[in-house]
């Protein structure tokens, strides 16, 4: 194993050993910046991402545009044009991330939106890049405007200007750096900036992952931590992790754990079903929030309308995670729909919970259940 790089003074660099070796050559050198840097959540993650980007699973379509523009560049030998990542969260944007700078044999830096405080905090991230490196900043749709606004010449010129002292006295000078490519995750593409959006000149969508693709993810991740799994433990894992990588290798750790406790370590179906009931987990993947949200719409709020600031008290649970962890999957497997007065639970919620249909009701609140249900004339 490649030992560790020295660290910096706070002490968080490491080696990009999970974004794996680029032609066999020196792995890339990663430095997460703060300890904020990465989602905290990825890293229990860390030991089950890919070397390489033809063994990660899914998202075909990215994975094979990412490889024709890493090719051109390596065959140019130029930066990598600006890359945006976007899509809920836990479907691979900082594990892509690594992998980029994995096959183009660079070196690469992590950080986040929100920890960016001022300009100098970003041009030391800059002037420190090597020659083509990689900067990748997690939730870009949460940087201040000032730091916006610093970045755009860097993107399009390779250039920053920094200003030394205050009032009548401040100078200003421009600061040439090396070519590099600006890697942006986000949960939230509409809330990025028009000026922010059009300087990216690869911009991948990513979606939930299908229930086979995430079959084969907890099966390889199984395989890497030793875990014993029959292809039916497997596909429970997969069929109750919401489309989502990351939940289904956390799902699968704590699976293992009932299995290690109460059966004989293998995880087979019955097991796997056993296990992820103790969790609260469902059959059809709604976890105990999601139970939570779509009962306070059906009891509190009799069916909805209701808005998100109501909803994200009544549940105790900050709206934001509501809107972008909760919601997109109700949404799409169809117990919520949004209005534009508010969530609103639909027929599916009503039947999986076991609760009467609401009779028709008249008025506004009426209109939007009776076009839901059908029965709005």
């Amino acid at each position: 194993m490649t030992a560790p790089g020295p660290p910096d003074r706070s002490g968080h660099t490491r080696n990009a050993g999970d974004a794996g070796d680029a032609g066999g050559g020196t792995r890339p050198r990663t430095e997460v910046t703060t300890p904020e840097a990465v989602d905290s959540d990825e890293r229990p993650d860390a030991s089950l991402r890919p070397r390489r980007l033809d063994e990660f699973i899914g998202q075909a379509r990215v994975k094979e545009s990412l490889s024709v523009f890493v090719e051109a560049a390596l065959g140019r030998e130029e930066a990598l044009d600006h890359t945006l990542f976007y899509g809920p969260p836990g479907l691979g944007k900082t594990t892509l991330a690594l992998l980029l700078a994995g096959e183009l044999g660079v070196g690469i830096k992590l950080t986040s939106g929100p920890v960016l405080e001022k300009p100098g905090d970003l041009a030391g991230l800059l002037t420190n890049l090597p020659p083509r490196g990689i900067l990748f900043i997690d939730e870009i749709h949460r940087l201040r405007p000032v730091i916006e606004e610093f970045l755009y010449p860097a993107m399009e010129d390779y250039r920053i200007e920094i200003r030394l002292g205050d009032g009548p006295r401040v100078e200003t000078f421009s600061m040439k750096l090396e070519r590099f490519t600006l890697v942006g995750a986000t949960t939230r593409f509409g809330l990025l900036t028009a000026p922010m959006r059009a300087r990216f000149g690869v911009v991948e969508r990513l979606g939930y992952y299908p229930p086979a693709e995430l079959a084969r993810i907890v099966t390889r991740s199984a395989s890497l931590l030793e875990i014993p799994i029959t292809p039916g433990g497997a596909e429970e894992i997969a069929r109750r992790a919401r489309g989502t990588p990351r939940i289904a290798n956390r799902l699968l750790r704590r699976v293992r754990d009932y299995a290690q406790v109460r059966s004989e370590g293998t995880i087979d179906s019955g097991t796997a079903e056993k296990g992820l009931t103790l969790l609260n987990v469902d059959e059809y993947g709604l976890d105990e929030m999601d139970a939570r949200v779509l009962k306070a719409i059906i009891e509190t709020f009799e069916g909805g309308p209701v808005g998100l600031a109501s909803l994200a008290v009544a549940v105790g649970e900050d709206a934001g995670t509501l809107e972008e962890v909760y919601e997109p999957y109700l949404i799409q497997n169809g117990y919520m729909q949004r209005t534009a007065r508010g969530r609103v639970a639909t027929r599916k919620a009503y039947e999986r919970f076991g609760y009467a249909l609401p009779s028709e009701r008249e008025g506004s609140e009426g209109g939007a259940q009776g076009a839901l249900f059908g029965d709005g004339g």
